[in-house]
């Protein structure tokens, strides 16, 4: 019954290998997913965001805009730091609800916790294995100018306000380059499924 946590950069790839993975059939808990749910509309987490943000980072419907919210944390140390002492404790509450229930459905499952943010906040958390996902700075960059239309500015600023890839890469137990080609990528992810679950 592995747990692993699967972290990387923004535009790391990280994404790609979670898809990869859960083909293989490892249950994937996905932080992001969770954090979205924690901040509909009426949740308490929401509520305290506002609080801490102001109104102008809840839209017109009552949902999150992520957007201003965005604008705020990014570019602001201590916002960012404010929020996530708000989000992090229920994330790791939920997530280990959901871990506990995968392992209940099959004691044998291979559980992928997929986390943007584990060296900020989940580092020393024990897990069997961490999964880095890994691709250069400049790469990441034009991934995402191409592929989410950022500008250049807004994405080094956004690759700015993570960890930098020395301190990510100093906690992995697995280094996944994601530079190269999708088979080159995909033939990495396969060579950790055997590791993890020899017999699947």
């Amino acid at each position: 019954m592995p747990l692993l946590a699967l972290t990387g950069g923004i535009a790391s790839g990280k994404s790609t290998i979670a898809r990869l993975l859960a083909q293989h059939g490892a249950v994937i808990v996905d932080a992001d997913a969770i954090v979205r749910e924690l901040q509909a509309p009426g949740s308490p987490v929401l509520d305290q965001i506002a609080a801490a943000f102001g109104p102008g980072v809840i839209a017109g419907d009552g949902n999150l805009d992520r957007a201003a919210l965005g604008a705020v944390v990014f570019s602001d140390d201590d916002a960012r730091r404010r929020l996530n002492a708000l989000i992090h404790p229920a994330v790791a509450a939920e997530s280990g609800r959901r871990f506990a229930a995968a392992f209940a459905a099959d004691p044998d499952a291979v559980v992928v916790y997929d986390v943007p943010l584990l060296v900020e906040a989940r580092a020393d958390d024990p897990w069997d294995l961490i999964v880095v996902a890994h691709a250069p700075a400049s790469l990441r960059e034009e991934r995402l100018v191409a592929l989410r239309g950022l500008t250049l500015a807004d994405a080094r600023a956004r690759l700015a306000s993570q960890v930098d890839d020395d301190t990510r890469l100093a906690v992995a137990d697995v280094i996944i380059d994601t530079a190269g080609s999708l088979a080159e990528t995909s033939a990495q992810v396969e060579a950790l499924w055997r590791r993890l679950h020899p017999s699947r």
